[in-house]
């Protein structure tokens, strides 16, 4: 038997709910049985009662106590998984989280200034490669007091895009926050990135809709349809530079992006609209420029840098705004082309 004392990210969930993330292994029907032979004993924290059964669908409260009634072999079996041995590769792949990349952190949140080449999350769970949310998991385990609970990503950048990712440590922060992305409320994402070309416009609101093609083999994955789903975005040029060879004369923009809806590729797809790629975008860009610039000038992934968050935060009651330096390959680009 163990005992089980419930506290704030484990709270106002249904009870089949938090053994099934308690037992990972277990199936639906199996914990079911488990209640059904009263191997599960709640002692609710507002009566002064025994611990008694109750229904799969009971919301669990703060200082519940949960009893288990199961043998500590079961306990191992249905929660952990077999160890899986890794190759001298794979254990290189797997990368620990540098604690220099912390923009923000308290008992709520988690912010990082995310590397380009990494995934933020698993995606497919077909590969070993390292992602930055498993990171954050391992970096705060033992930080954490939850049964359940798992940090987790309260929005999302592309691979190969840089810069500031929030992470909620609570799970009402993270319901709070996720909400108020969606209906677009209370946040503000501010993004920097050098496009090729000089914008005919020095300051500008994109409106075009978007449509995202799941199964996209031979074409881009998002694309500008007028009848999709609606998507904004705003731009200001920061500074223009003239590259110049025997060839060609070529002119990028520093912009400053803010977006008011958050579509897959959005800046990306949005700013290509206009004859202004962002540079060394590997689908929406020329691959030939792409290997002249690596080539000449060392960058090889595209200069997209989420730069700035504002948001609301309800815990402390308070508008914050956080900002993710600009990453050093980016910053080493633009002193390569001054000079």
């Amino acid at each position: 038997m163990r005992l089980y004392k419930i506290e704030e990210n484990d709270a106002n969930q249904r009870l089949d709910k938090f053994l099934k993330k308690l037992f990972p292994l277990a199936t639906r029907s199996l914990i079911y049985k488990f209640n059904r032979k009263d191997k599960i004993k709640i002692k609710q924290v507002w009566e002064d009662t025994k611990f008694r059964k109750e229904d799969n669908e009971y919301k669990l409260q703060i200082w519940d106590e949960v009893k288990i009634f199961l043998s500590d072999d079961d306990f191992k079996a249905l929660s952990e998984k077999e160890e899986t041995v890794l190759s001298e590769k794979e254990i290189d792949q797997k990368q620990k989280f540098d604690k220099k990349d912390i923009v923000y952190e308290d008992a709520d949140l988690f912010v990082v200034n995310k590397n380009a080449g990494i995934n933020v999350h698993p995606g497919d769970h077909k590969t070993t490669e390292s992602n930055l949310i498993a990171q954050v998991q391992d970096y705060l385990w033992d930080k954490l007091n939850s049964l359940t609970f798992k940090p987790s990503l309260i929005h999302r950048i592309d691979r190969d895009t840089s810069g500031i990712l929030m992470i909620a440590k609570k799970k009402d922060m993270l319901t709070r926050l996720v909400s108020d992305l969606k209906t677009h409320e209370k946040i503000k994402k501010t993004y920097y990135t050098i496009v090729i070309w000089k914008l005919s416009r020095n300051k500008w609101t994109i409106k075009k809709n978007l449509l995202r093609i799941e199964w996209a083999k031979n074409e881009n994955k998002v694309q500008v349809s007028e009848n999709w789903q609606t998507a904004i975005t705003h731009y200001k040029s920061i500074k223009e530079h003239i590259i110049q060879t025997e060839q060609w004369v070529l002119i990028l923009t520093e912009l400053e992006v803010n977006i008011e809806t958050g579509r897959m590729h959005q800046i990306r797809v949005h700013l290509a609209s206009l004859g202004n790629p962002i540079l060394w975008d590997k689908t929406y860009w020329d691959k030939k420029l792409n290997a002249y610039f690596s080539n000449n000038y060392g960058i090889s992934r595209q200069a997209l840098h989420s730069w700035k968050i504002e948001f609301f935060h309800y815990t402390r009651n308070k508008k914050m705004e956080l900002t993710a330096n600009i990453k050093q390959d980016l910053t080493d680009f633009i002193n390569k082309i001054k000079s």
